[in-house]
């Protein structure tokens, strides 16, 4: 078997840790027990590029016992974990070609390798396994059934793709289920953005103004839990509906030319490119923390800004100082990488219980409906998504009211009025 991780002498470590992630995640091991007993990806090949994590190990455990032959690659340069890596090699035979802080060349390295095993489906952290697909691999794309995709950013690039009739083959936005983004977007990103900021700087959350780009689900979820920790809490928005809803829940909002002014902490969290800029570092306060929490490490112009830079020096393992002159300094976390992964741990196993569910559902769908598919992107039907949140709530001990046979008749009907 062909791997290619840091260190298999971590295995036993990682063994432990995933060990750990899997007791919290009850659906996922419901849904593996479904699949080791009726085998619905039996035959299949399935290249995942995912976050290596211990929650990725028990998803790649799942798909396994479906029947499928899992091939594990990284998403991001900096978030996979060498011992889960090493684990999942020597314990569960899957091969992984991952390596915390590899560099380009060898990132696509692997994306390749995993796309050598020739599989019918693809799942996606990014959309660069369909990218790649799309571009070098053209002839290899007709024989893939579909893809699942995990990311808002992933999505973005997808839609586009279907918009510009590219697409070759149908793709199950698993980003896109309320069991999904509802969650571990919000809670999930949120939680594992402050745990990364703390982690990286140990700066001290109450009292200081945090300037959070973008009020999507991830931007909710940080500017919720920032404000939870003591900050006063800025938000800028394109969007004028999500900045309403920004102001409507307790946040300033305002440019981010204004904020750049007054904000001690950014994180960008929009999917987008070049959000903080060398003019909004030029007018940051000297102490600045500049982060980021999006997939791609494009939000913010590390380029540009290192070039204003008369000096720079690590600070801490995974902040870099930025000398912009004699009287200020401002810190980068992570290289501007995705820093809830390559500064901490990613999101909790709890809430990946129910985007992995997803995606495991999705590699099922895909197998079952290929063939009355488009190439087009998808979510997956809502009587799925609702399944996996009756499994949540089943393993949390909750139990919720069903409608009586009058109020299924009223919800129905039309004719009832005042």
């Amino acid at each position: 078997m062909k791997y290619d991780v840091a260190n298999l002498a971590l295995a036993a470590a990682g063994k432990q840790r995933i060990d750990w992630a899997e007791r919290q995640m009850d659906v996922l091991r419901t849904i593996r027990q479904r699949f080791a007993k009726h085998k619905p990806l039996r035959g299949k090949t399935i290249a995942c590029c995912l976050h290596v994590t211990t929650e990725t190990a028990v998803l790649a455990q799942t798909l396994q016992a479906g029947g499928a032959e899992v091939l594990l690659c990284a998403s991001n340069p900096l978030s996979t974990q060498d011992d889960a890596a090493a684990a999942i090699v020597k314990y569960f035979k899957i091969p992984v070609f991952a390596r915390k802080g590899e560099d380009r060349q060898t990132y696509y390295r692997h994306l390749k390798a995993v796309l050598d095993a020739q599989p019918q489906l693809t799942m996606d952290d990014g959309a660069d396994l369909v990218s790649l697909l799309h571009s070098e691999r053209k002839p290899q794309a007709k024989k893939v059934l579909g893809s699942t995709e995990e990311t808002t950013t992933g999505v973005i690039r997808l839609k586009s793709m279907e918009r510009h009739g590219v697409l070759r083959f149908p793709v199950i936005a698993v980003n896109d289920s309320k069991t999904k983004h509802f969650f571990d977007n919000r809670y999930g990103t949120g939680q594992s953005t402050i745990d990364g900021i703390l982690r990286a700087t140990n700066i001290l959350l109450a009292g200081k103004t945090v300037v959070v780009a973008g009020y999507g689900f991830c931007g909710k979820g940080v500017a919720t839990r920032a404000r939870g920790m003591g900050a006063h809490v800025i938000v800028t928005e394109v969007d004028p509906i999500r900045a309403l809803e920004a102001n409507l829940d307790g946040f300033e909002v305002m440019p981010m030319s204004a904020a750049a002014r007054v904000g001690n902490l950014f994180i960008t969290v929009t999917g987008d490119a070049a959000v903080i800029r060398p003019e909004h570092v030029r007018v940051m306060q000297n102490g600045s923390v500049i982060g980021n929490s999006g997939h791609f490490d494009v939000e913010i112009d590390v380029r540009g800004i290192r070039r204003l830079a008369q000096r720079r020096y690590q600070a801490r393992p995974l902040l870099q100082a930025l000398e912009i002159s004699r009287n200020k300094t401002v810190f980068l976390i992570a290289d501007g990488r995705l820093l809830n992964l390559a500064a901490a741990e990613g999101h909790p196993a709890a809430v990946m219980d129910m985007s992995f569910a997803n995606q495991a559902l999705a590699a099922e769908y895909v197998v079952k409906r290929h063939r009355s598919l488009e190439r087009r992107v998808y979510t997956l039907p809502d009587e799925l998504d609702q399944e996996i949140a009756r499994l949540k709530l089943a393993s949390l001990g909750m139990r919720i009211d069903r409608l009586t046979p009058r109020q299924r008749t009223y919800l129905a009907a039309w004719q009832q009025g005042t």
